[in-house]
């Protein structure tokens, strides 16, 4: 199974002072399985800052593991109650995140599905703020695909 999907993402942030932000952003990408493992790889673009970087999620027994490569290179892994620290390189620097996950839901098949993480994050040991990602897959051509691409950002 190798397709092409329309992938839509909404990301919440929520600060220590309880300000939040709210990200959409709907586009194109591929969704494959090998063995007992689901990929989601897209290619990030200037609306999310991150032009130049691909980034692939890894779905498999209740984890999901967030990996991108190119202008800014990480890998975070999402597991129920665990903390995973890991290195965020970009063209400004490295440094250090901490990914506390709360919550991890995935309800993915071979047609698409979707995943929710609720985690909290820290940068170089100082924490900031929770975060709630939803991702829906689906397969290019079931639904209108003519927001490819559109991003929304509030505060």
């Amino acid at each position: 199974m190798n397709k092409n999907v329309i992938i839509s993402v909404k990301g919440i942030q929520t600060s220590s002072g309880k300000d939040t932000n709210t990200l959409e952003l709907v586009t194109e990408g591929r969704y494959y399985k090998k063995g007992n493992t689901y990929y989601v790889t897209y290619k990030e673009s200037e609306v999310t800052g991150m032009d130049g970087t691909t980034t692939t999620l890894k779905i498999a027994n209740g984890i999901v593991t967030l990996m991108r490569f190119g202008s800014v290179n990480t890998q975070f892994i999402f597991e129920k109650g665990q903390k995973h620290v890991s290195y965020y390189d970009t063209q400004y620097g490295t440094f250090t995140v901490g990914v506390m996950t709360n919550a991890v839901t995935v309800d993915v098949d071979d047609e698409g599905g979707e995943i929710r993480v609720d985690y909290h994050l820290e940068i170089d040991n100082n924490k900031q703020g929770g975060n709630d990602f939803h991702m829906f897959i689906r397969e290019a051509g079931q639904v209108n695909d003519e927001c490819s691409g559109s991003i929304e950002v509030s505060n």
